[in-house]
């Protein structure tokens, strides 16, 4: 065991007011927790959907090359978005032109109100929540779970190219909220990010 000694000042003003000195051993376990060796930092920093988030995909989603994910944090809200494999990425410009004015209803003039979430509407895995266009075609994107939407991102409408940029983040496409028991029926038909990367070849955040 360490020996912790106890050593008197020389400091006149310190006089009868014991130091505790760490042993050196002790001293240099504090600086490993307090500075990290940087060999063993990661080459990026986590962002924060590795951090908040459990990735899934929808490869294939209704149709081929359909690619999604969704974004599940711990509270059950799903961010669904185009992943990385999606059709529309491989056109030449990329995505050009995103419309929520799908089905019935334009997604965009939703608002949702208050805890209980108020005029948020329930929708199934396969309902549309827009369109996105490119030069030579255009592709619908779906809910990819079923429960209630929350949010639509509207500033793709003005600003598309953030889906060429950052589809898994500022590009993301919509907020939704599953229940439980739909959730875990839709996650068994979902990939990992792990098994996904593997599919498509691509680099995608875990």
């Amino acid at each position: 065991m360490a020996d912790h000694t106890v050593q008197e000042s020389n400091d006149p003003e310190k006089q009868g007011k014991p130091e505790f000195l760490l042993p050196v051993e002790d001293e240099g376990e504090l600086r490993k927790l307090l500075v990290p060796d940087p060999e063993n930092l990661p080459a990026t920093p986590s962002s924060a959907v590795e951090t908040n988030f459990v990735s899934y995909f929808a490869p294939d989603f209704t149709k081929p090359g359909h690619d999604q994910y969704v974004y599940r944090h711990a509270n059950g809200l799903c961010v669904v978005g185009l992943a990385p494999g999606h059709l529309a990425f491989k056109d030449e410009g990329g995505i050009t032109a995103v419309d929520f004015n799908v089905g019935k209803s334009d997604r965009s003039g939703m608002k949702v109100t208050g805890k209980r979430k108020k005029n948020a509407q329930h929708f199934e895995s396969n309902t549309a929540i827009c369109k996105v266009n490119t030069k030579a075609d255009s592709y619908i994107v779906r809910c990819c779970v079923k429960g209630s939407l929350l949010e639509v991102n509207d500033r793709l409408i003005k600003q598309p190219g953030l889906l060429n940029s950052s589809a898994d983040r500022e590009g993301y496409v919509a907020i939704m909220m599953p229940r439980p028991a739909d959730w875990l029926k839709v996650k068994a038909s979902l990939m990992s990010g792990e098994e996904y990367a593997k599919l498509r070849e691509v680099r995608v955040l875990n």
